[in-house]
């Protein structure tokens, strides 16, 4: 396993609080830095390249100011997520501000991720790219990324759907750099099982929507608190590309079961300015939300997941797990 130098000794968890489109902001990345565990947005919920400039200078500033006021505690990396589909008209302007504020990490999604690679390493940043299978991880190594985020089945968002298991234990069999798993993690203790899959970071959207720090609406945090896993649907009904929504967003929205399997291409909302509104009408999640039961804020909640870490790093395997001679 690798773990960046830029990550070693800044973080109280091996956690990166995922980007959420419409939910993840500068108070949520802060919040989460300060904490020691590393925060994240996309660079879309920032409306304009002008307001990206902002917040990535505010961030900058006030992640500067936390490490000079408490130089011994863990202070995270932030990281920003770009979105490279065709569709998306601010790649370049807003590549130009990640490069220009020397944003420690960038997190591409849906497109060959090679322009960002050589931009980003031009300053000493990192850049790691979101797969759902081994293939595409396998095209993003070759691009010269720093890590791969592994998407697998239970996440939210554009989820893929195979097993953790399976998908972190494919990608190690031939890559040993850094590998993130996104899929279903609300606890400190399921930070720790994917360490001992193979993952150096767990990488976690759900459990950070129900946040105080968040930008969701609070009917969507409490949606998360109510919904089991059973609530959650993978569907392409959407925006064209299958992703992880609660039932009770899609039947306020008027869906019925129906429509939730309708092929791509048949009444679909396309396009990012009506995908920003499917999104904000349609609320995701993933499984994860089968076990968080409360709306703490980011210090609060980071403090009570590192509690949860620690005991299961110090739990000794069960009589059932022990070798037999």
């Amino acid at each position: 396993m690798s773990v960046p130098e830029a990550f070693q000794g800044r973080m109280r968890l091996p956690v990166i609080a995922a980007p959420m489109f419409l939910v993840s902001g500068p108070e949520l990345v802060l919040a989460a830095c300060r904490s020691g565990v590393a925060g994240t947005f996309p660079a879309l919920n920032a409306r304009t390249p002008e307001i990206l400039d902002e917040w990535l200078g505010g961030i900058d500033g006030g992640l500067a100011a936390q490490r000079e006021a408490a130089p011994d505690a863990p202070c995270a990396p932030y990281g920003v997520n770009l979105i490279l589909h065709a569709s998306n008209p601010r790649v370049k302007p807003d590549l130009e501000l990640l490069v220009k504020h020397r944003t420690p990490f960038v997190i591409t999604s849906l497109g060959h991720p090679g322009e960002v690679v050589e931009a980003v390493k031009s300053y000493g940043g990192l850049v790691f790219s979101d797969v759902i299978h081994a293939y595409h991880a396998k095209k993003a190594i070759a691009a010269g990324v720093d890590g791969v985020i592994a998407v697998a089945g239970g996440a939210g968002g554009h989820a893929g759907t195979q097993s953790p298991f399976s998908l972190v234990r494919e990608i190690r069999e031939f890559w040993n750099g850094t590998l993130i798993l996104a899929g279903s993690m609300s606890d400190g203790a399921s930070v720790r099982a994917a360490e001992i899959m193979g993952a150096d970071f767990a990488y976690m959207g759900t459990r950070f929507i129900a946040t105080r720090e968040s930008m969701a609406q609070p009917e969507y945090k409490q949606m998360v608190v109510d919904s089991a896993a059973g609530d959650i649907v993978y569907t392409d009904a959407i925006s064209g590309t299958n992703a992880n929504f609660m039932w009770p967003s899609l039947e306020k929205a008027g869906f019925d079961r129906t429509q939730l399997s309708i092929s791509v291409g048949k009444g679909k909302i396309h396009g990012i300015a009506d995908e920003a509104k499917a999104w904000r009408d349609v609320w995701s999640a993933g499984h994860g939300v089968a076990t968080i039961h409360d709306i703490p804020s980011v210090a609060e909640l980071v403090a009570r997941m590192g509690a949860e870490y620690d005991a299961a790093c110090a739990t000794p395997p069960s009589k059932a797990c022990v070798r037999r001679p």
